[in-house]
């Protein structure tokens, strides 16, 4: 895949709303199999398309990729022989043993998207949220289909048992309902009746948005708004926080380098007993030799 054909790729993926890094090659010591300018995508499951490196290059970009996406930060990545690594004002710093012993910079730039709003109605509260809410990062539609983050139904008393039903099956994590005390209970009593319980009706927020006083339609806008901050900030199960993201990795036996373990790359296993490896070079000299290897990290 060509740098250009990268960045249609990463065009296409922003697009449908998946996250991914943007790995650009900014710096090379020769010898290296890359170039300044090279390009890369790693996805959120650890696959890569494009060209940063060969085998000692591309599991750190993996690795520190998957780190940037958990953080939302970019990161600037230099990797190369111990010796070739100070000065510049690289984040993170990889030394490696292999045998080109070129050095390289990659720069890695997390795209995650905003989370999806459903605004469910044509009301002038609604109107005004799908206005406010791009601002602030989220992407809107006016269906409650695949996966929303949020659904806010503002329909005036039109549809809201059936769009409530569906926004409470969607699982999104925020349900609000814009409506008066007493038709937010005349609405529960219709989907208790059609057997949605206590618990799933309990996540439905109403009346929807922060507690203002009394509200014109476009200030209840805001005031959804609000609360629509307050809880993509506060969701502990945020799926892109640090925390939640978790890299697997192994030792190479070989040269010690530290290389993710998903997607599987180069590995063996013996006595059921699965080793991971930076390159097939080291694959192949542990298994010429298991045994020199087993155990602790050899000099190679």
């Amino acid at each position: 895949m060509t740098p250009d054909e990268v960045i249609v790729l990463a065009g296409r993926l922003a697009a449908d709303g998946e996250p991914y890094v943007l790995a650009t090659v900014v710096r090379v010591r020769r010898p290296a199999s890359t170039r300044a300018g090279d390009r890369a995508l790693v996805r959120a499951d650890g696959s890569i398309a494009g060209w940063v490196g060969g085998a000692c290059a591309e599991p750190v970009v993996i690795r520190e990729s998957l780190r940037a996406l958990a953080a939302g930060d970019p990161r600037l990545v230099r990797i190369g022989p111990a010796d070739d690594l100070g000065g510049g004002g690289a984040d993170v710093v990889v030394p490696t043993t292999c045998a080109s012993e070129g050095t390289v910079e990659v720069l890695l730039e997390p795209c995650v998207a905003g989370p999806l709003l459903a605004v469910v109605g044509d009301s002038p509260a609604a109107r005004a949220l799908g206005r406010l809410a791009p601002a602030v990062g989220w992407r809107v539609t006016d269906r409650v289909e695949g996966t929303p983050d949020a659904v806010l139904i503002a329909a005036m008393g039109r549809g809201d048992e059936d769009t409530l039903q569906a926004a409470l099956e969607s699982g999104a994590g925020y349900v609000g309902l814009v409506a008066s005390t007493r038709r937010a209970a005349s609405v529960f009593a219709v989907l208790r009746d059609r057997g949605v319980d206590d618990a799933a009706l309990a996540r439905v927020r109403s009346p929807a948005g922060l507690d203002l006083g009394p509200l014109r339609q476009e200030e209840i806008a805001v005031a959804v708004l609000a609360e629509l901050v307050a809880w993509r900030h506060s969701a502990a199960d945020h799926a892109w926080s640090a925390d939640a993201v978790g890299i697997a990795e192994a030792l190479d036996p070989v040269c010690g380098m530290r290389v993710p373990t998903e997607p599987v790359g180069e590995m063996t296993v013996v006595d059921g007993v699965a080793y991971h490896f930076c390159c097939s070079g080291c694959r192949a000299r542990f298994e010429a030799d298991p045994a020199r290897y087993i155990g602790g990290v050899q000099a190679p």
